[in-house]
């Protein structure tokens, strides 16, 4: 049961709850590791998103498709 990524989330957002209830001070203490955490996801998302839009117009056949595709990106 716990493989699952929907349970692992689950399991930590009920352990940030507790101890941010429970030990204000500790969480408090965590927070560069949280906006380090929050960091590198916004990294990799922009990451995801170039690599996404290259792949998807070098699968292109033709320059008209690609400015469809540009042009639905830019809307």
């Amino acid at each position: 049961m716990l493989k699952h990524l929907h349970v692992q989330v689950l399991i930590g957002l009920a352990a940030g709850i507790l101890v941010g209830h429970f030990a204000p001070v500790f969480g408090v203490q965590m927070k560069p590791l949280g906006d380090t955490f929050i960091r590198l996801i916004k990294m990799l998302i922009t990451l995801v998103v170039f690599c996404t839009v290259s792949v998807g117009i070098a699968r292109m056949e033709s320059l008209k498709q690609a400015g469809r595709v540009g042009f639905k990106t830019l809307l």
